[in-house]
């Protein structure tokens, strides 16, 4: 395990995806994976994903669709400005309404499309297509 939990958690997605594998398990569960789990089921990449307590810090378990061509985190987390926002997608999505920027704000994680609509910016984390 390295010392970002969010980045294996989406190795092991896309890992699991390139296999084609139906399930996967996501340890250690985080909070901060569980709102880009979230994020990435209401836009059907994933399906149902559930939290698994094993009386440790316990793990997700997560049913794959396979939609997920690649996802991985944006190391350094980026600031981003809300009038830059072209500009990071032209970077890290391959094309235009093809894919998510998984961004926090200050408002907490969401989209690059969210931070759009709310005139905000703030720092990329991962990105999916």
């Amino acid at each position: 395990m390295a010392n970002d939990p969010l980045s294996d958690a989406l190795n092991v997605i896309k890992t699991h995806e390139i296999v084609g594998k139906k399930d996967c398990s996501i340890r250690p569960a985080s909070k901060l994976i569980k709102e880009v789990l979230a994020l990435f089921q209401s836009h059907n990449y994933i399906g149902d994903f559930e939290m698994v307590d094993d009386g440790k810090s316990g793990s997700f378990k997560v049913r794959l669709l396979g939609r997920i061509n690649d996802c991985k985190t944006i190391k350094p987390r980026f600031p981003v400005k809300n009038q830059d926002w072209n500009k990071w997608e032209q970077r890290y999505i391959p094309s235009k309404d093809f894919g998510l920027l998984v961004v926090s704000t200050s408002r907490g994680i969401m989209t690059n499309f969210d931070a759009k609509k709310k005139n905000i910016g703030g720092r990329l984390i991962a990105y999916i297509y």
